[in-house]
């Protein structure tokens, strides 16, 4: 993972250069602080496509997942949270729901979601990967950076603002 400033001084420094999430995600994970390139996955209270894509090699990136805010069942638990910690992934960002909390918060990857909900997403395999997702007046592209810090999500688009 590059170190990078905290998120208020890159919106300090940079302004509109950089966005910013306005979605309230809560920390779940063992690691407040991540950062790293962002791959993305659009699905809807189905763990399928996520799971097969946190079971492949992270390398130190980001996975910001777009489950449409539902909290009706969750996108991650601890058994995914630990694919995805064993394979590299420097965190996860969800839109959506998480459940084993106290598990993922012993994992070396940063987690943030909208919410907890104990009942499992069904595993059809339904969504898409790698594509463009707008949330919390924030648009996330595959191949920015991702920071988060205990301030927020803050974005910087690839080949615009370089921070290290």
């Amino acid at each position: 993972m590059t170190e990078f400033k905290c998120t208020a001084d890159l919106v300090d420094e940079y302004g509109d250069q950089v966005e910013v999430c306005d979605t309230q995600f809560r920390q779940f994970g063992g690691r407040v602080v991540f950062s790293g390139q962002v791959r993305t996955v659009r699905c809807f209270e189905d763990v399928g496509l996520l799971w097969e894509v946190l079971r492949t090699p992270g390398d130190g990136c980001v996975l910001v997942v777009d489950g449409g805010g539902s909290v009706h069942s969750t996108l991650m638990g601890g058994l995914i949270g630990e694919s995805a910690a064993r394979n590299g992934w420097a965190g996860v960002v969800i839109n959506g729901a998480v459940r084993d909390c106290a598990e993922l918060a012993e994992l070396p990857i940063g987690v943030r979601a909208v919410g907890v909900n104990p009942r499992r997403s069904t595993r059809t395999g339904e969504g898409e990967a790698d594509v463009v997702l707008t949330f919390g007046n924030a648009t996330f592209r595959p191949g920015d950076t991702l920071v988060a810090d205990e301030d927020g999500v803050v974005l910087l688009p690839a080949g615009t603002v370089q921070v290290s």
